[in-house]
């Protein structure tokens, strides 16, 4: 009998699991009614929030992501005082997208209210509903419900009975809801088709974390292979390199073990640096650098005094004392410590040139919001900043084949400060967002990144000279060309940006299109239903398939799906010829003609809002409440395919909506 019983969860753990996995809980709420007075009291909600998700404060504007607040169905014995307030450390960053400051919640929360009783019993029913996201989803006005009654005698409470409804956990698998309302219950186009939808396999799971850590480490292996060809740095190898083999010369394997000490010492110096940037922020600053106006100021600042050193303006330089103190100190010194210090002794001496690209990484990676990101591409630049000390005491005979310093050096110190300058434009467009200057908007800096990769290109070609370059014929060589070639092309690819033109390569650097004052393209994706049971009966009557679009107007990653994916051509086309498109806001804050009343987790609930019957859709239906969220049906509302979420890859997109076709016409 137990081994029965054992089976039985276990198989009812095996058909809930994927259901759980579209189902998130991000934030937990705990609620109380807290006395203050014998006739105050303050309702309470406590919320803990999962790492990297965001709660969203009060009062925020209307076209922004939801806000919190509190409303009531039944408030009798007691008036209330004041508004709902937030309590805590509130963050408030500005969000390029909408265009708006947002304030915030991380980690944990906390909204009171307080209400004053008037005397006798008294009946406080009602629900706070909140907004949350994180980098990829954001979920649908959600509710926690609370419902306390007593008795307050001449505005004094003699008794406190309360009662508390838990807060909804939709995380929960759902059961089939029975609502008041018969238009629900009796239209089968409601009908759950969880399992369905799981026949055609998971979405996979967004791995955009793990795929920007990998792109943190090749940005920082780049860097590290730039610096090598520097004038601070290129020098140093054969003469490093001989030290270890002439020190080491009777006992080779003892040469090229130092030459490895050597190299893990570099990796080693250069990740703790990494792993002091997140230090010295802390994790939750490293999450808000990538908005705060202030802190692009800085970077802005910060890139172009960078730029200027690699044009030949000045050197940027630590204190020779330094270095020759560590030198000094390795020189006295035996074994693995005397190969750390000559180790950092380079990382010293090689800063003027390798200090602006390490500056840049770390804006670069600390701006992407990710914890660990400072360490990573300080791995990625160390390891290649390292390698060839060890490749060259391994196979010396690759010295001679070594390129000879040069002026060729130097062109790559100056075209890496034309990168430098205009990525600092890159956060001073954040900056002038945020203030609201619009000293930057779109076409403005388009203009100044065509000018920078212009003068770039004609700089390769010779036409140019900066302070340090040395005088040389007319001869451009090979390599400098194509690299020419590239910057000028790339220059000419941005100028139909100045009239509205996309511009998809560089959407995530250039301000949004709604700064941009002349535009000519007023071609986008327009909705063809907003309600689900029209477009349901017009997709049937004209034989056409259905991509449900679950979507919010606050949300985030929504607007970046229309933006980077839905604008292609290939992807218009597809939707507009071949499906009928249904957007469902799940925040719309409409109120239904009536209530509907619905059973969901056992408990009751009420649905009164059209984005409150939409989220329940997405729940009861497809057993999922984040979005962006896309689900393709065919007229009967039958899944075509697996579900989809964020992810900006257009192929994989047309692929997602091709499959959904064969499988219709199937």
């Amino acid at each position: 009998m137990k081994k029965t019983i054992v089976l039985t969860y276990l198989f009812a753990l095996i058909g809930v699991l994927p259901m759980l996995a579209q189902m998130q809980e991000p934030v937990k709420f705990q609620t109380e009614l807290k006395k203050i007075s014998d006739t105050e009291a303050e309702l309470v909600f406590n919320a803990t929030i999962d790492a990297g998700w965001h709660l969203y404060s009060t009062d925020l504007p209307e076209d922004g992501p939801v806000s919190a607040t509190i409303n009531f169905d039944k408030l009798e014995g007691a008036e209330l005082v004041g508004k709902l307030t937030p309590q805590g450390k509130v963050v408030e960053h500005f969000d390029s997208m909408f265009e708006m400051n947002h304030r915030y919640f991380e980690h944990k929360g906390t909204f009171v209210q307080k209400v004053k009783f008037t005397g006798g019993a008294y009946t406080l029913k009602g629900y706070l509903q909140y907004g949350a996201c994180n980098d990829e989803n954001c979920l649908p006005p959600t509710d926690v419900e609370f419902n306390y009654t007593g008795q307050a005698k001449g505005g004094t409470t003699q008794v406190a009975s309360t009662a508390q409804t838990e807060p909804l956990k939709i995380s929960e698998t759902p059961v089939a809801a029975t609502p008041v309302i018969n238009e629900v219950a009796a239209n089968d186009l409601w009908t759950p088709v969880i399992d369905e939808l799981t026949a055609f396999g998971q979405a996979e799971d967004s791995s955009a974390a793990n795929q920007s850590l990998w792109v943190i480490f090749f940005t920082g292996l780049v860097g590290g292979l730039v610096a090598l060809f520097t004038p601070c740095v290129w020098p140093i190898i054969p003469m490093t390199v001989s030290f270890f083999l002439k020190r080491s010369k009777d006992d080779k394997k003892k040469g090229i073990r130092d030459a490895w000490l050597y190299g893990a010492s570099i990796v080693v110096i250069y990740v703790i640096l990494g792993l002091a940037v997140t230090l010295i922020f802390g994790a939750s600053a490293l999450n808000a650098l990538s908005t705060n106006a202030v802190f692009n100021i800085l970077f802005f600042l910060m890139l172009v005094v960078f730029a200027a050193s690699f044009f030949g303006a000045f050197e940027i330089t630590l204190p020779a004392s330094w270095s020759n103190a560590v030198d000094s100190k390795a020189e006295n010194t035996t074994g693995f410590l005397s190969i750390f210090l000559m180790a950092f002794t380079l990382t010293l001496v090689s800063f003027s040139c390798t200090g602006p690209i390490i500056g840049f990484l770390l804006v670069e990676v600390s701006t992407s919001g990710n914890i660990i990101g400072p360490a990573v591409g300080m791995l990625g630049f160390a390891i290649a900043l390292a390698l060839p000390f060890t490749l060259f005491a391994m196979f010396p005979s690759w010295l001679k084949s070594m390129p000879k310093s040069g002026n060729w050096m130097n062109v790559i110190k100056v075209t890496l400060g034309f990168l430098e300058l205009a990525f600092a434009l890159k956060f001073l467009s954040v900056a002038d967002l945020a203030y609201g200057w619009h000293i930057l908007d779109r076409e403005t800096f388009l203009s100044l990144w065509i000018m920078i990769f212009a003068l770039l290109g004609f700089y390769l070609l010779g036409k140019i000279k900066f302070p340090h370059d040395e005088e040389e014929d007319d001869k451009v060589g090979v390599t400098r060309f194509f690299l020419a070639l590239i910057s000028l092309a790339f220059a000419v690819y941005m100028v139909p940006g100045l009239w509205g033109a996309p511009l998809r390569a560089i959407s995530a650097f250039a301000p949004p299109a709604t700064t941009q004052d002349f535009v000519l393209n007023k071609d986008e994706m327009k909705t063809h239903f907003l309600d689900y049971e029209e477009g349901m009966a017009y997709a049937k009557k004209a034989g056409k398939p259905v991509l449900l679009d679950f979507t919010g107007h606050g949300c985030v990653n929504c607007r970046k799906m229309e933006n980077a994916v839905w604008i292609d051509q290939n992807v218009k086309q597809i939707i507009d010829n071949d499906y009928v498109l249904i957007s469902l806001y799940v925040d719309e804050k409409a109120p239904l003609p009536e209530h509907i009343t619905v059973m969901e987790n056992g408990k009751e609930r009420t649905l009164r809002t059209v984005g409150d019957k939409w989220s329940y859709l997405q729940r009861i239906k497809f057993g999922a409440n984040a979005q962006p969220f896309y689900v393709l049906v065919d007229n009967e509302g039958m899944p075509l395919n697996q579900s989809y979420s964020y992810d900006e890859d257009v192929n994989k997109y047309i692929d997602f909506l091709k499959t959904g076709l064969k499988n219709y016409k199937k």
